[in-house]
């Protein structure tokens, strides 16, 4: 049986999805209000590589009709509970 996604795990998975775009200072620095493609300056290819990896690590497959849902720390986190 698969445990739940967590706020936690949710955080861990969003955060590792962006590391090579950011330092750790920077993702630690995050405020979860800030929309992720302007602070990291993700361009088109950024952002999909980047869905692709959060998709990878939580098993889960993210529709481009779910992308806006991932603008920020706090959006993507909630999105990603609500899909459990």
């Amino acid at each position: 049986m698969t445990q739940p996604l967590t706020r936690d795990r949710a955080h861990a998975a969003i955060r590792t999805a962006l590391r090579g775009f950011a330092t750790e200072a920077d993702l630690e620095a995050l405020d979860p209000g800030e929309n992720l493609r302007e602070v990291f300056e993700l361009d088109s290819l950024d952002f999909l590589t980047f869905v692709e990896r959060l998709s990878g690590d939580l098993g889960t497959r993210i529709e481009e009709a779910d992308y806006a849902k991932l603008s920020t720390l706090d959006s993507a986190t909630e999105f990603l509970l609500a899909r459990g």
